[in-house]
């Protein structure tokens, strides 16, 4: 009962509608297509690419606790991957991939768009480009959290820039919805850094949850505002 509770109060709807927007994308690329999953870390997505030739890259070196400011997994297992290097600078000709795919890593890399140009450089000419980052993102795995704010207009940017053309670029949720998940923190961050009135805070994320509870799930309209993240799906243009 405890945990259903939490689950009510707590939910990730960042994670929960990402995942559903993943597994619809890949479960639509052809049958037996080689796919590099950059920033794989613990081979998440791998259970999603069982019909692809599925190849994972990562820098190796995010343990679990990073340098203890944020929010961390305690552990982290990279021992199952099979390119461990910088993603700017993957060891793999030319051409190699007919899809790429690169979610929630972008704001790990200091600079992100020699990200974007190693992609492009490892793309078969027409291969996807699949690509979640965070707009807006708590710190996490510090001192390897460098970025966030990736908007529509910084896809639509350098993706244009670099030969891509953007097939789909969706919200994940809007600002309603990034209120609603972070509202139900309130009373334990406040707990966690010992805010006198932390005791309020949860009442005040009791009152927040009874709000959306009752004011329901919508379509995101205020992703103009806020929203946890865009959904990004883009084709390499032949030249």
């Amino acid at each position: 009962m405890l945990n259903k509770l939490k689950k009510m109060i707590y939910r990730d709807f960042n994670e929960e509608w990402r995942n559903q927007w993943l597994t619809k994308t890949l479960t639509h690329l052809p049958d037996g297509i080689k796919i590099l999953d950059a920033g794989a870390g613990q081979l998440k997505n791998k259970k999603l690419c069982s019909h692809l030739k599925y190849v994972s890259q990562d820098f190796g070196q995010y343990e679990g606790n990073g340098d203890g400011q944020g929010l961390h997994t305690g552990t982290w297992d990279t021992s199952n991957i099979d390119i461990i290097c910088d993603i700017t600078s993957i060891p793999e000709p030319d051409n190699s991939y007919d899809a790429i795919l690169c979610s929630e890593v972008l704001e790990h890399v200091p600079e992100p768009t020699l990200a974007l140009k190693e992609f492009y450089r490892l793309l078969k000419p027409g291969g996807k480009l699949i690509l979640t980052a965070p707009f807006t993102s708590l710190v996490h795995f510090a001192p390897y959290h460098f970025c966030s704010g990736f908007s529509k207009y910084w896809y639509e940017h350098h993706l244009t820039k670099l030969g891509f053309k953007t097939e789909e670029l969706t919200p994940n949720g809007d600002w309603f919805d990034f209120c609603h998940q972070e509202i139900a923190r309130l009373g334990t961050v406040s707990k966690k850094y010992g805010e006198m009135l932390w005791p309020l805070a949860f009442l005040i994320s009791l009152i927040g949850i009874i709000f959306f509870k009752i004011r329901g799930q919508k379509p995101p309209k205020a992703f103009d505002l806020c929203c946890f993240g865009w959904h990004c799906l883009a084709t390499k243009l032949e030249r």
